[in-house]
């Protein structure tokens, strides 16, 4: 490395319209710290990753306890992660149950996730819940980044208008809230995911850009490409491997986005989907899904957000999964009543959902960054607010956690927590990681113990 240079942490590669964060290099590091200090320099990311409907929990949850512990049918994809994950039983999330409200356990279930409050019962404009935890994290680690928070998702849903029994459709299709009546709405195309993550904030700019980029085939990161030659004749050679490895995989991405705004839909594709798919939204759901995955790895790698949350679908959604040989509406497999063959066929979907779950950690632990990974210094949570979807049931949710958070999570394990353990207690723990320390949240009982070691 020129051991002359130091570039700040918060350095982008400019050109007209555009704006590309970078990746932690060596060049960002003072000299003397380059010893024993990189490991200190690496943020914590933190992200939630939610399904909808519950799980088939006997294929879900493994039969030993502590590291010695094989994972069963549906978290078998997650095999090379063992290591780098937990496996979180006994949880529960009181305030998605009924508690006196009536039906509409699916709405209260998303709303309830990350707020572990209570939503109120309402389908207009009334709605109530709370900040959720991932907000919470924002407002101290987005001081530090281009954007507090990113919210993706794969379904398009309605923010008024009822969804679950008496529950406006804000509550089913939102994780994440910015205060007690204001969802953080989610984005589902991936073009304009990417346009937020590497464009400038100069519309006019923009707007040119964006002429000019179909007009002439261009990239994004031809506007760039000066700056980039800069940089990377001023940086030692593992900073220019980085740097080159860092936007092939933009121009990468760039390239399937595009790839996918050529497809038109087949003409039954809304009705596989159960909805009408938007434009320049992939086809294939996998395809769409990874390409947010991969949005999500962009943004924690650029270090443009720390914060993000993501609906692999909406709570309550009756998408069918032919890609599988699943053509039954999700949802309306949940409703199973103990039927074997309906139940199979969940475990199929959820094991589905878990491979998407898998892509995402090899993605992030293929990136190195300081003394290990980007997955060393992140907490992925994935799982959802029910647990069997038929019973409605709150309590021992599927829960994972993979990650080290910075060195303060020791994984590889099944932790059996106590039943009714708050999930509120994790959520606590998580912020504590993030520097957003809190006493309580919703309904925690304390921070949760163990993840440690």
């Amino acid at each position: 490395m020129n051991s002359a240079l130091t570039i700040p942490r918060r350095t982008f590669l400019r050109g007209l319209g555009a704006a590309v964060a970078l990746p932690m290099l060596d060049a960002m590091i003072p000299v003397k710290a380059l010893a024993g200090a990189i490991a200190k320099k690496s943020p914590t990311r933190m992200a939630f990753l939610f399904v909808p409907n519950g799980a088939h929990m006997p294929d879900w949850t493994p039969a030993a306890d502590g590291a010695d512990f094989d994972l069963p049918y549906i978290l078998q994809p997650l095999q090379p992660h063992k290591n780098e994950l937990l496996v979180l039983s006994g949880l529960a999330q009181d305030k998605g149950r009924s508690n006196a409200d009536g039906g509409g356990d699916h709405a209260r279930s998303a709303g309830s996730w990350l707020t572990c409050t209570q939503p109120l019962k309402s389908e207009g404009s009334q709605i109530r819940v709370g900040i959720s935890a991932d907000q919470m994290a924002a407002h101290v680690a987005g001081k530090e980044t281009r954007f507090g928070s990113l919210e993706l998702g794969l379904e398009p849903g309605r923010q008024g208008g009822k969804c679950d029994t008496g529950y406006s459709c804000a509550y089913s299709n939102n994780i994440s809230w910015r205060n007690e009546s204001t969802p953080m709405t989610r984005e589902i195309n991936p073009r304009l995911v990417f346009e937020r993550l590497f464009s400038n904030e100069l519309p006019k700019e923009q707007g040119e850009v964006a002429k000019r980029r179909a007009l002439y085939k261009k990239s994004i990161l031809d506007f760039v490409l000066d700056d980039a030659k800069s940089l990377s004749a001023k940086v030692g050679g593992r900073d220019k491997q980085k740097l080159d490895e860092y936007l092939t995989s933009i121009r990468e991405i760039e390239k399937r986005v595009e790839e996918a705004e050529k497809i038109v839909a087949s003409a039954d594709t809304s009705v596989a989907a159960g909805y009408e798919v938007p434009e320049s939204i992939p086809e294939s759901y996998e395809e769409h899904a990874r390409l947010m995955c991969d949005m999500m790895v962009l943004a924690f790698q650029s270090d443009v957000t720390r914060v993000c949350t993501f609906m692999l679908a909406n709570e309550g959604s009756n998408r069918s999964y032919r890609n599988i040989g699943v053509s039954d509406g999700h949802h309306s497999l949940s409703h199973h009543q103990g039927d074997h063959a309906k139940q199979m066929k969940i475990r199929e979907i959820n094991r589905f959902h878990i491979r998407q779950f898998a892509y995402v950690l090899n993605r992030l632990r293929s990136i190195p960054e300081g003394d290990g990974t980007l997955l060393d210094h992140s907490m992925i949570v994935y799982g959802g607010g029910l647990a069997d979807g038929d019973r409605h049931d709150h309590d021992n949710l599927p829960l994972l956690l993979a990650g080290r958070g910075g060195g303060t999570i020791l994984p590889g394990r099944h932790i059996r927590y106590a039943p009714e353990t708050p999930m509120a207690n994790l959520l606590v723990g998580m912020l504590g990681r993030m520097g957003a320390n809190v006493d309580s949240f919703g309904d925690s009982t304390g921070t949760l113990r163990g993840l440690e070691g």
